[in-house]
């Protein structure tokens, strides 16, 4: 059943409605400045869409995982970046709570167009208790529900699930329209040749996936920690690189079943420790007293030719290749980058899925219109890419 948006109602009911919209504005505040911004700009045309035709717009939307009150969590510098990008007349409002008399004193004050960003919904830590009578509170706030927070829709908590569940109009943003339609020609046809590129350091949140897609992919390029794993499960050795001993034996399941299609490192970049200022180029066994960190330089070529080279087909990147965050470590992600932006000039479906990875696109200078999509969600993308339903995409629905 197709997902209802907000282009599925007549423009006429939006006007003068209050509208709850979820985002995901879960970034990153040093010292009251707002790091990268992608999943604010993400959510404006929702918001847009909304405000052109008269809608009041509450935003709602968490950050971080605050223990009760904390002034370190305030959604406060995101009402500031939000009103700088929209650049509107007037500035986005901030509420200081989610719910209360104060806010209703706020909303009552809101004419067409405007919008207003609540404070941080995990101050309440009812929000992920899905508590009802809070979600009650919630919904008494507006007319029209709009979920835009792909990314947290994996989880059954009061803004994406119980909430939602008290209004007559359930409707999916612009977002997560946008993530479900991709994510789902992946978990479901993905375009031929389909290559998987898997990092990071996690097997574990990744197996689901793997399990769903391995299947169906012509190459799956693994890099990151989760190599180590691979490789220890080959016989090769492995020195002091970190090894997830509980999931050998998934791997080996899979390495039997699907080594033909399977990818590994064959040369490393390694140290001591990841401050180690001396790192080694090693080709095979790793010694022991050392861990790899980095893909090495002939495996950057197998596997960027490999990227690259897929041609017209759909390619899709979760987890970095190395420690990308120290210099010494980051050319393999780098070229990984590089090599997604050429796959998407040739023709291909380029996703790239979670925070991490975005970062790492970021930091190797490939801009965000060189893919076809970069998915907000980490957990969610790859809960949704194991065939896992997703609460807050199915109360849309009704169910």
């Amino acid at each position: 059943m197709p997902l209802r948006t907000l282009s599925d109602l007549e423009d006429s009911q939006f006007d003068g409605k209050k509208v709850l919209v979820r985002v995901d504005f879960n970034v990153s505040v040093n010292n009251g400045t707002v790091g990268e911004d992608y999943r604010i700009r993400m959510s404006l045309p929702t918001i847009e869409y909304m405000t052109k035709r008269g809608a009041k717009v509450i935003l709602a939307s968490h950050l971080g995982r605050p223990e009760g009150w904390d002034k370190a969590h305030s959604l406060a510098p995101v009402a500031k970046r939000l009103s700088d990008i929209i650049g509107k007349s007037r500035p986005i409002r901030f509420a200081d709570d989610c719910v209360g008399p104060a806010v209703q004193g706020e909303i009552e004050k809101m004419e067409k167009g405007d919008v207003l960003l609540l404070e941080n919904l995990r101050f309440h830590k009812e929000e992920e208790a899905n508590d009802p009578e809070f979600s009650k509170k919630l919904a008494s706030l507006a007319d029209i529900y709009v979920n835009d927070a792909f990314s947290t829709s994996h989880r059954k908590h009061s803004s994406t699930y119980g909430a939602a569940w008290l209004f007559d109009i359930r409707l999916a943003g612009f977002n997560l329209k946008k993530e479900i339609e991709y994510l789902s020609m992946i978990r479901e046809k993905p375009i031929k040749p389909f290559t998987l590129v898997v990092g990071g350091v996690k097997i574990k949140d990744k197996i689901g996936a793997l399990e769903h897609l391995l299947p169906k992919a012509d190459k799956v390029i693994i890099g990151g920690a989760a190599a180590y794993t691979f490789l220890k499960a080959k016989g090769i050795k492995t020195g002091n690189s970190l090894i997830d001993e509980e999931r050998l034996p998934w791997v080996t399941k899979a390495l039997s079943a699907h080594g033909d299609k399977i990818m590994l490192p064959t040369d490393h970049v390694c140290a001591n420790s990841p401050n180690d200022t001396s790192v080694t180029m090693v080709r095979g066994d790793i010694p022991s007293g050392m861990s790899g960190f980095d893909i090495g330089n002939e495996t950057i070529e197998r596997y960027s030719a490999e990227v690259g080279g897929n041609g017209g087909g759909t390619v899709f990147w979760n987890g970095p290749m190395g420690m990308f965050e120290i210099r010494a470590f980051s050319n393999g992600t780098t070229n990984i980058a590089k090599s997604m932006a050429l796959a998407f000039w040739r023709g291909s479906k380029t996703l790239i899925g979670g925070g991490d990875t975005l970062e790492a696109m970021k930091k190797a200078g490939v801009a965000e219109n060189e893919v076809s999509h970069v998915s907000t969600g980490g957990g969610a993308t790859l809960r949704y890419l194991a065939g896992d339903d997703m609460p807050g995409v199915v109360i849309l629905n009704g169910h």
